[in-house]
């Protein structure tokens, strides 16, 4: 298990040796909440969970502020290669990781300052009925595949959206920092200008 950030901490990602990681995967999970049954079976048998469609996607910032690239179900691979989404999970069901994207830091292209990464609900569900959503970030150039860090969403709300984290330049190296950010939005097109908002702040 990697340390534990709370909303608004960061680390940096570098290895015990001080060098840069590189080849880094982002999980991002959820479940759905419990939801009471209606009528005579339902009180017999007790409740059950909804299915939840949330989508994960990444969105390419330059040091302005502008979003240059996207990365979501329907396009998986950013424009220069580096980030690559594994494809979208429609039920949000089972343990770990709901999606993943696969981010490899040394071939960003370097007009690229921060990486941000969103989940929105395209059928718009609210956070109301997701519990334990989360970020995590893997090293996987290392042996093993160690998780490096974790943030778990405690707020719950009638938004469809959050602003969960981002990866940042820092140095020769990147950073990571929780965010925690609720927003609305059905498409990671609609986030793009509330995420704009949040690296300003």
């Amino acid at each position: 298990m990697g340390l534990s950030l709370q909303k608004g901490q960061g680390l940096s990602l570098t290895k015990k040796d001080g060098s840069s990681m590189a080849q880094v995967r982002l999980g991002l999970g959820w479940d759905a909440v419990e939801q009471p049954r209606k009528g005579f079976l339902g009180g017999l048998f007790g409740g059950g969970a909804t299915e939840i469609d949330l989508d994960a996607s990444a969105i390419l910032y330059n040091a302005g502020g502008q979003a240059l690239d996207t990365v979501f179900f329907n396009q998986l691979t950013s424009k220069d290669g580096s980030i690559r989404h594994t494809g979208d999970n429609l039920t949000g069901a089972g343990d770990g990781d709901d999606e993943t994207i696969m981010v490899n830091l040394p071939s960003v292209n370097g007009a690229v300052q921060h990486i941000v990464f969103v989940i929105t609900s395209y059928s718009q569900q609210t956070f109301n009925q997701i519990k334990n959503a989360f970020c995590r970030v893997i090293d996987d150039s290392a042996g093993g595949s160690p998780e490096v860090a974790r943030y778990t969403l405690t707020d719950q709300g009638p938004y469809t959206a959050m602003i969960m984290a981002k990866l940042s330049r820092e140095g020769a190296g990147w950073k990571f920092t929780a965010i925690g950010q609720p927003a609305n939005g059905r498409t990671v097109g609609d986030l793009v200008a509330p995420a704009t908002a949040v690296l300003a702040q």
